[in-house]
C-alpha cells in the first residue's frame, strides 16, 4: 500500500461539497454518515465534516503573489493538471490564482492553481512535468 494522507476539515453543506468535490474536481465518495462524507481526493483521504470552516488568510507569499494560509493541496502530472484547469475554467470558478506556470525554466518549474470550496477552503493545485521537480532545490 502506498502511503496516503489524511485530512479533516469543516465545510458549511455538505451537499455543496458533494457537488464541488466529486461533482466538479471528480473525487471519489467514499463512506458518509448525516455530518460528514470521505473522498477519495486523488488518492488521499479527505473528510469533510459540518461545521464553521477554519480562517485563513492571504499570508503565503510565492512569487509576487500572497496566498490564503492554511491551504489544502494536491500535485498532479501536468496532464491530469491541464484537463482539471481546463474543467474549472468552464465551470466558472472564482480562481484566487488562476492557471498559470511559476519558476519557469528553474528547478521546481510548476503549474498552479488556487482557488476556494463552496465553504470558502482554499485550495491549490499543482502540476508537473516530472515527478523530479517536486522537492527539487
Amino acid at each position: 500500500m502506498r502511503p496516503a494522507f489524511h485530512l479533516a476539515y469543516h465545510v458549511r453543506d455538505l451537499g455543496a461539497a458533494r457537488e464541488f468535490y466529486s461533482g466538479l474536481l471528480g473525487a471519489t465518495e467514499g463512506r458518509s454518515t448525516d455530518t460528514w462524507v470521505d473522498f477519495d481526493f486523488f488518492g488521499h483521504q479527505l473528510s469533510l465534516h459540518l461545521g464553521a470552516p477554519f480562517a485563513t488568510t492571504d499570508t503565503g507569499r510565492v512569487g509576487d503573489h500572497m496566498v490564503p494560509m492554511p491551504h489544502l493541496g494536491v500535485v498532479l502530472p501536468l496532464g491530469e493538471w491541464r484537463a482539471l484547469a481546463d474543467r474549472l475554467t468552464a465551470a466558472g470558478v472564482d480562481f484566487i490564482l488562476p492557471p498559470s506556470v511559476r519558476f519557469e525554466g528553474e528547478p521546481g518549474e510548476q503549474w498552479t492553481m488556487f482557488f476556494r470550496d463552496p465553504s470558502g477552503n482554499p485550495i491549490e493545485i499543482k502540476g508537473l512535468a516530472s515527478e523530479d521537480g517536486l522537492f527539487a532545490r
